[in-house]
């Protein structure tokens, strides 16, 4: 008991929960560990007083991010051409401001301090409004929430089309806290004081074997009623081209023609299974496509002499009385070759297709190939086509959900992800990209077909399920037929609203602890 309570033993465990945590997601994968990763952190900070804790916190931050996205310093080196100490200074720097959320997490609990029973409901509606928090927070990060590590178990997250990711969050973060306080007892150990009773752990478990009960109740239920949705709703045959053009090339003028004839050589290859669409990836094009009027024309012919529609994604521009608009955007080609629509991407990724505060950072530069920044389209956007409307999410579009939201709420049936993850090489990032998408496909209901540069493309069906993915560097033309669903879910319609009450919830918590402190100073002052 003494080596726990010792500050290098509570650092040891605050690092190892973010450690855990990290191995919960792919492409280490182990599932189960999100269940119980929180536990040593909160075992960590255990009667601490709130600014220990906050250390703890952001101890268990820098080890889980640092360990997630570590691939951050590969793609600033590879293709920012920055030096490495420079690269994984970026990355630590992303890693201590995402921490600074695990740190938030652990320093309301600690200050708060609130009896077991409320603990045990406060601790995940914390961690759920700051999941939210991140989200749009400073352009927003959502990065593998907690509850994407479970995208495998379908059971399990089917509550995500009445409660999004979040719901999922919650509930692992409320098993975590159950078992801990059972440790507690078996222990013998007290939470600020307060004896945790055999009765209390007790009510806590079956609270816990409750909730997760019901919804693995609900999810083995909604996938049956969403399956018979998907066999009477219409549906369509669609390809994913996974081109495998390799990044140092694709922006190279002498390898254009090269890279259309092998997307348009892929897809021909698909002509005797009869797509009805077909799908290339974010800039499959290296070119602005309508205004090269060459290379159009041949991207145009080899269409139409498949017969299909064609979503290709190609950079574009827009002329202004004073200045040009460049877009990441995404065209959809009926089958004789002419253009239906087109879909700018409206959420950008920072220092990758925009710098923010430039003014302030013109050193740092951009990581895309392109002139300019490029400008936003509106969220929520959609084209129309005979078969309905597409959502088209481009890059990570794809781990935002409320895009995909406005979207479906907007009249979209099918979901598009384009994706270019050739920048990740051969790190965890592909996968981990690939596996939030799934969740997009049960909030909303939609079959969700991706397509990605060097991989990893797929199809996801309405209920969750990979129907098929490619490997990552490899060439590949697939094709499946994916449903075309027409209902709205709870949470196409509604939003992130239990997300958002959480956040209020723990905004007026916050907003309470910060009035008693200061009175406290106050009282103190007088003194």
């Amino acid at each position: 008991m003494q080596k726990l309570n010792s500050n290098r033993g509570r650092q040891v465990m605050a690092a190892c929960s973010g450690l855990l945590l990290t191995g919960a997601f792919p492409d280490v994968g182990f599932s189960w560990l999100a269940w119980i990763g929180i536990i040593p952190l909160l075992a960590a900070v255990r009667n601490l007083p709130w600014r220990k804790g906050f250390g703890l916190g952001f101890l268990a931050g820098m080890a889980h991010f640092l360990t997630l996205v570590y691939w951050v310093a590969y793609t600033m080196r590879t293709y920012g051409h920055l030096p490495w100490p420079v690269g994984i200074s970026i990355l630590a720097l992303l890693a201590a401001c995402l921490a600074l959320f695990f740190a938030s997490f652990t320093a309301l609990v600690c200050r708060l301090r609130p009896q077991p029973l409320a603990t045990l409901f406060l601790a995940p509606i914390i961690w759920v409004a700051l999941e939210y928090l991140r989200s749009f927070f400073l352009s927003g990060f959502p990065w593998e929430l907690v509850g994407y590590s479970q995208y495998k178990e379908l059971h399990l997250i089917q509550i995500s089309d009445i409660l999004g990711v979040y719901g999922v969050s919650f509930l692992i973060l409320f098993a975590n806290a159950a078992v801990f306080f059972l440790l507690l007892n078996i222990a013998k150990f007290d939470w600020y004081g307060v004896r945790i009773t055999r009765r209390f752990a007790a009510v806590a478990l079956t609270l816990c074997v409750s909730l997760n009960g019901l919804n693995w109740l609900y999810g083995a239920h909604r996938s049956v009623q969403v399956d018979k949705l998907g066999a009477d709703a219409p549906s369509i045959r669609a390809a994913i081209v996974q081109g495998n053009i390799k990044q140092a090339l694709k922006w190279d003028p002498a390898f254009q023609v090269a890279t259309i004839d092998k997307y348009l050589r892929l897809s021909q290859s698909l002509v005797d299974r009869h797509p009805e669409l077909v799908v290339w990836p974010e800039t499959a094009l290296p070119f602005h496509f309508r205004y090269d009027v060459p290379l159009t024309a041949k991207v145009q012919e080899g269409v139409r002499r498949l017969g299909a529609y064609f979503l290709v994604g190609s950079p574009s521009f827009e002329r202004g009385p004073s200045r040009i608009d460049y877009y990441n955007s995404a065209y959809l080609i009926d089958p004789q070759g002419n253009v239906l629509g087109k879909y700018d991407k409206a959420h950008l990724v920072p220092f990758g297709e925009y710098v923010p505060l430039k003014r302030w950072l013109p050193f740092l530069g951009k990581l895309v190939e392109q002139v300019g920044d490029f400008s936003r389209g509106d969220i929520g956007e959609t084209i129309g086509w005979t078969y309905g409307k597409l959502g088209v999410l481009i890059c990570y579009e794809g781990i935002f959900p409320d895009i995909s939201q406005t979207m479906v709420r907007n009249g979209a049936n099918l979901l598009v992800n384009i994706t270019n993850d050739a920048w990740y090489g051969r790190s965890s990032a592909p996968y981990q990209h690939f596996s939030m998408t799934v969740f997009r496909a049960i909030e909303n209901r939609r079959a969700l077909i991706r397509s990605a540069n060097t991989g990893i493309s797929g199809f996801v069906d309405p209920v969750g399920r990979i129907l098929g993915k490619t490997t990552l560097f490899s060439d590949a033309a697939e094709v499946r037929r994916v449903p075309l669903m027409s209902t709205v879910s709870l949470y196409s319609r509604f939003g992130d609203v239990f997300a958002a009450a959480c956040l209020a919830v723990a905004g007026i918590l916050f907003c309470g602890a910060v009035v008693t402190q200061l009175r406290r100073i106050k009282i103190l002052g007088r003194r």
